[in-house]
């Protein structure tokens, strides 16, 4: 799909710390949920994923050798349950990616309660729970990596679907908000915000000539964007090389804000 995927994982960088590391992902079934999982797989990592494309779940565990287990994320009694077989399957979660999301189009003067609800759930709700299913492993190790997944489509003033762009902002404080509270048990928590990432949903659905016209203006980088190029922001945040970094935002864009 693009130039970048062309280029095997071995030619960036290894790190020995993700080595047998038990990492939870949310969303990994598709776009750059699932480059997520293929390169914590490749670095030796033990993976699994949540998510509810059961299709092209299966199909990303069967490429990669990770763990796929269906739920959807908007039940938190149903993703309390899939975090606990994870831990009873793989041991203790080590590192969280916070990335399942849907960024549909909706119009403001349209919006009702029920629908407003819903995109906070399926966007932003289910971040926390996560963290708090996982945070006494975590805690019990006195170590741990979560990542949030935010967006520049906030940051950018994008129109067309305030749910989702408010659901997007929110994630900064939650990332913030959590690095403060679980900083004292050695539990690190960032925000990787990806710009306009061409993943399959986003060619099928929005890449119109005029859009991407538009996109490749703003960027300072002429090229666009992959999931890998966000997966690779993940692993570093994971790894020990980041250490000592913490509440901090991670914008992963060619230079588009």
């Amino acid at each position: 799909m693009s130039d970048d995927l062309q280029q095997p994982q071995s030619a960036f960088a290894r790190y020995p710390s993700l080595a047998g590391k038990v990492v939870l992902v949310t969303g990994g079934a598709t776009g750059i949920g699932a480059s997520v999982v293929e390169h914590f797989a490749g670095q030796g990592s033990r993976v699994a994923f949540l998510d509810f494309d059961r299709a092209p779940g299966e199909a990303v565990a069967a490429r990669t050798g990770a763990r796929f287990l269906f739920c959807d994320l908007r039940d938190i009694a149903a993703l309390r349950a899939a975090v606990a077989t994870v831990r009873q399957a793989l041991g203790p979660v080590n590192v969280l990616v916070n990335n399942a999301a849907r960024d549909d189009r909706h119009d403001w003067q349209t919006v009702e309660p029920a629908y407003w609800d819903e995109r906070l759930h399926t966007n932003l709700r289910h971040q926390f729970f996560c963290i708090q299913a996982v945070a006494p492993d975590m805690r019990a190790a006195r170590a741990g990596s979560i990542v949030n997944m935010g967006s520049i489509s906030w940051m950018k003033a994008e129109g067309g679907m305030p749910a989702y762009t408010t659901a997007k902002a929110a994630v900064l404080g939650l990332t913030r908000g959590m690095a403060r509270d679980l900083g004292p048990f050695g539990i690190r928590v960032n925000e990787v915000v990806p710009g306009w990432v061409f993943t399959e949903r986003q060619l099928a659905l929005w890449a119109t000539p005029e859009a991407v016209a538009e996109t490749m203006a703003r960027q300072c980088l002429k090229e666009r964007l992959q999931a890998p190029d966000v997966a690779r922001m993940v692993l570093w945040l994971a790894a020990d090389d980041s250490r000592l970094v913490t509440a901090q935002r991670f914008v992963v864009d060619a230079g588009s804000v």
